[in-house]
Parts: C-alpha cells; structure tokens; sequence
C-alpha cells in the first residue's frame, strides 16, 4: 500500500479526535486524522509526522496523517490500512495457500466480518484487528475498551464451532516488537474473550509491517501471548 504525495511535518496539538494542527513548511496545518483512537503516546507535540495530501477539492482538509515517529520508530495509525494491506497480503498467497475467493465485509447470520475466503474446501472467516500501541518493544491491543471487539470475538467462535475456519489477525503497524499480547489492563474482558476465542478454535495471529514514510505492507509473523 502507497500513499501520495507524502510530506513531513511536526505535531503540535489535537483539538479533537479526527483534526490534528501540524507545522508544515513553516506554518500551522489542520489535518485528518485517520485514526480515532487514543494514541496518546504517539501524538506527542514535537514528534515528526508524515501527512498524505489529498487532491480531494471537496475535503475541509488537504493533508491526512498517517504516519508518526516514535523514537526510532515509524508506527502508521491509519485505521484503514490494516485491512488494505492484509487484502495485498491474502492476493499474494502468502498467508493462506490456493484462494479461490476472496470477500471483503462479508456477512454471516447476523456478523460482519472482515474478509470470507475460500480455498479448495476451506471456507474461513477473518477478522483484522490494526495494532498501533507499544511499549518497550511489546504490542498490545485494545488501546481503549472495546465492546465491538469483544463481539467480533464471539462472533468467530461461533463461526469455528459452526464448522468454519475461524481467524483473528493482529496487524502491527510498526516492525521490530517481540510479541504481541491482549491489553488486558485497559480491557481484561478482551483478552478473555480472545482465549475463548482460542479455545474454541479460533486462530490467533500477529503480523508486523515494513512501514515507510508514503508505504507500509505485511512483514512477519510475531510471535503471540495470551
């Protein structure tokens, strides 16, 4: 996945949680902000940030940011791209061997799930969840309690013991980590809910990315504590 036209700027203030003020150039920019969580420990004034431009003649705003440096670290907190870069990551045949079919937001009974894929006989439901929290090389997630997320879980137990294949896939949107594991001190009833998840035959899995200024795609499997 590439952005556009790409440009660095630093990070001053958050007024709300989807504008962002920015010095660019020399001057005070408001930005999207493609991401409504808290990241508090990212947006840090002072940080270095990299906006994309739209060319949109219709947006209130030019710039998105998408990118943060987090000490030596580049963390992409879109919240789109996780799914983006995962649909690259299944089209190249890497995560799941001979698709056949591949169906984003599909739907089962009364679920929504990420992606439904077929191949040969598998039929499997996966869930992608973007992880953008880190600390001392470990990530986590949620970063803020999340009811939908504890329901997706659910959902997908229901759709194992039903038969199906059943994932949930951690995108981290950073490299270099040394396991991913659920944030149970924000949300314990996620992480409860993910190995209940596990127990009943949901995968469980954690990629990194290679992020870039203007990319950021699939890198490696990380390994996961429940």
């Amino acid at each position: 996945m590439v952005y556009p036209s790409i440009h660095k700027g630093v990070f001053l203030s958050r007024p709300n949680r989807f504008i962002a003020e920015v010095e660019l150039n020399g001057q005070t920019e408001i930005c999207h902000v493609k991401n409504t969580g808290r990241c508090k420990e990212l947006l840090i004034p002072g940080a270095d940030v990299y906006l994309s431009m739209t060319d949109n003649p219709n947006r209130a705003t030019r710039y998105d940011l998408v990118t943060i440096r987090k000490g030596g670290r580049l963390i992409n907190i879109d919240s789109q791209a996780p799914n983006k870069v995962f649909l690259e990551y299944l089209r190249s045949g890497r995560h799941i061997d001979g698709i056949t079919h591949i169906k984003p937001e599909a739907k089962h009974g009364g679920s929504r799930f990420d992606f439904y894929v077929e191949a040969d006989e598998r039929k499997i439901f996966i869930e992608v969840k973007g992880v953008t929290l880190e600390e001392d090389g470990v990530v986590l997630f949620p970063d803020a309690p999340t009811l939908r997320g504890v329901k997706h879980l659910n959902e997908l137990a229901g759709c194992a013991r039903g038969g199906y294949e059943a994932q949930v896939v951690f995108v981290i949107q950073m490299s270099d980590v040394l396991f991913f594991t659920p944030n149970n001190k924000t949300h314990a009833a996620f992480g409860e809910a993910l190995a209940a998840a596990e127990a009943s035959g949901v995968t469980v899995a954690a990629l990194d990315c290679v992020v870039n200024p203007d990319s950021m795609k699939i890198g490696k499997h990380v390994p996961v504590k429940i």
